[in-house]
């Protein structure tokens, strides 16, 4: 169990892990920003109000506005007393330790949020630093009427015939540990250097699909990824482009990154309870070529 320090005392802690999907339309993206609305200022809005107490989280990926979310995560340190808050006076059989909070959440959060489970988290654990990849979609509609109405907030209409194969090839150029500069916004002091492990493209009749993993990602990076990989697709770039734009020290100005409302993030993976502290480690690192 966490402790830190609180008015020259110990305040004992609780780590607990959240699991969260949402709609990103409407959201300024995740991180809390003053006069926006934010992933995470509702969810600690919410959190601070059953706890009782101010609550932050912490997440396993600060999605852009716009970007979804059905496998994100996230932990949150409670203070031991104020865990009680969380329970109600009578229980329902078969439940689990919360999923009465689990419910009160449902409540308390707009619609276009939810905490889909929330449990003790085990020792060491950290929502970003102990990740060992994140999963992302991009999803595109090819059809030539757009996109049906049902999934107009998470699927890009595309009007332009796409080639996958010369996509394909291109995807292929990128994978493995790479300097992904050119397809990064920047950000002082972070690193561009990232594990590529999956880059590629389904077609199910007028839906197109890109599943994209990495050890972690930089900020804008998938959608530039899928962005410039487009521009393949159109013919307006060769595929071995990509492997080209690798050597740039910068954001390239080449391509535009493509839409967030189609990308997703689906999933995070996580070692073993007993490698957790060693990912951390790992993690914390800043990596170099």
């Amino acid at each position: 169990m966490p402790a830190t320090e609180s008015g020259g005392g110990h305040v004992a802690l609780i780590r607990l892990r959240l699991d969260i999907a949402y709609d990103g339309t409407d959201f300024a993206g995740w991180a809390v920003q003053i006069g926006q609305r934010t992933v995470a200022g509702v969810i600690d809005e919410a959190l601070s109000t059953v706890f009782r107490t101010p609550v932050v989280t912490r997440t396993a990926g600060r999605t852009d506005t716009g970007v979804h979310a059905t496998g994100q995560v996230a932990h949150v340190d409670i203070p031991v007393d104020a865990v009680a808050h969380a329970h109600p006076r009578t229980t329902r059989l078969g439940d689990a330790e919360f999923t009465p909070l689990v419910r009160r959440l449902a409540r308390l959060l707009p619609t276009d949020v939810r905490i889909r489970d929330v449990v003790r988290a085990p020792a060491g654990f950290d929502a970003r630093f102990s990740a060992l990849r994140r999963h992302y979609t991009y999803r595109l509609s090819l059809a030539p009427y757009g996109v049906e109405p049902a999934e107009a907030r998470f699927v890009t209409p595309w009007s332009k015939p796409l080639d996958l194969d010369a996509m394909t090839l291109a995807s292929q150029e990128l994978l493995g540990l790479n300097d992904f500069a050119a397809f990064c916004r920047h950000r002082p002091g972070a690193t561009t250097i990232r594990d590529l492990q999956r880059l590629d493209w389904v077609r199910d009749g007028h839906y197109v699909t890109a599943h994209v993993t990495a050890d972690a990602f930089c900020w804008n990076m998938v959608r530039s990824l899928v962005g410039a990989l487009l521009a393949v697709g159109e013919g307006r770039r060769s595929p071995d482009w990509t492997a080209g734009l690798l050597g740039e020290s910068s954001r390239s100005s080449d391509f535009a990154a493509a839409p967030a409302r189609g990308l997703t993030l689906v999933r995070v993976d996580y070692p073993p309870d007993d490698e957790l502290a060693a990912r951390n480690e790992v993690t914390r690192d800043v990596r170099t070529r």
